[in-house]
């Protein structure tokens, strides 16, 4: 491990098949492999701005599992995985059904990422993190899922680091009464806060954006950053509202996008930078997430940010 600041992630990455090309899935005669996980993609684009990133996770003894590992490590991430030999890799497949739309079916109950367990986190790996970044998705898979989030974040507030959580809200793993419940408990242990619109209401009821950041932020946390998609973002800060226009681009598959957000927001909030900066940064880093099929393969270098300002289409 270097001995520059780290942020430390773990959960649930799957391996990831998608159609080439739109259409029903049962007519698809090609399918691209790949990997796709919130926290990776968060770890990820953090890695790609220039920030060490740790991810902890659990897969299985298989070659989808071999491949979870070798992709994120292959983007210098810091990987620490637990092989499970008696539970399957997690599978996610994507439909892109017409130009504008696409579904994801999960294929992960019983995988090895849900039963990851508090002894795959080492306690001085997050007791030595800049900032501890848990996602909602992983208190969805099971029990034990739950039980290791609530160690993570007991283990990083008595270190005194930082912990950011992104609801991620996925209604194929439980219900809003359920995943509001959880949430409730788990926000006023964090520091920054991330959620859409939509998740934020099943939260804290719904509202306008800049209403959800103030009940989020009541809870407890000093930043509650609202996601809104192609209307951009706002966060409230120690009482300060800043807003932030979405950048915009054509997009080709928006899913990884908030993940991108995070990181380019968490990216700028590791370096010390304030909240608009923090914005700006993730509003680009989301609109890169978006120009490429994929959940993290868009995200972009910190030397490429000024990319979707430029006139010219050729750089020389």
């Amino acid at each position: 491990m270097s001995a520059a600041p780290y942020v430390l992630t773990f959960g649930e990455t799957m391996a990831l098949m998608r159609a080439d090309h739109v259409g029903p899935l049962a007519h698809a005669s090609t399918m691209s492999l790949g990997i796709g996980g919130s926290e990776s993609n968060v770890a990820i684009g953090l890695q790609r701005l220039g920030v060490q990133a740790v991810w902890c996770g659990r897969v299985g003894a298989d070659s989808l599992g071999q491949l979870v590992e070798r992709e994120i490590r292959a983007e210098g991430v810091d990987v620490r995985v637990a092989v499970d030999p008696s539970a399957p890799t997690g599978l996610m497949i994507k439909e892109r059904r017409t130009p504008a739309t696409q579904r994801v079916s999960y294929y992960r109950a019983g995988s090895a990422g849900s039963r990851i367990a508090p002894a795959d986190i080492d306690e001085q790996l997050i007791a030595g993190a800049a900032l501890l970044h848990v996602s909602g998705i992983t208190p969805a898979l099971s029990a034990q899922a739950e039980a290791t989030l609530r160690y993570a974040i007991g283990t990083a507030r008595a270190a005194g680091v930082p912990v950011s959580f992104d609801l991620n809200f996925r209604g194929n793993l439980w219900s809003p009464e359920g995943a509001g419940s959880v949430y409730r408990d788990i926000i006023p242990l964090t520091d920054v806060v991330f959620a859409g619109d939509d998740e934020a209401a099943i939260a804290v009821g719904p509202g306008a954006a800049k209403e959800l950041a103030q009940r989020l932020s009541a809870l407890g946390p000093r930043q509650a950053v609202i996601k809104l998609g192609a209307s951009g973002a706002l966060a409230l800060v120690d009482g300060e509202l800043y807003s932030q226009p979405a950048v915009p681009v054509e997009a080709l598959d928006t899913v990884g996008a908030g993940d991108a957000f995070v990181a380019g927001y968490l990216a700028e909030l590791i370096a010390g930078r304030g909240p608009a900066e923090s914005l700006r940064t993730g509003a680009a880093t989301g609109a890169f997430a978006c120009l490429v099929p994929g959940d993290w393969e868009g995200a972009p270098r910190r030397h490429e940010l000024t990319l979707l300002a430029s006139k010219e289409p050729v750089n020389r």
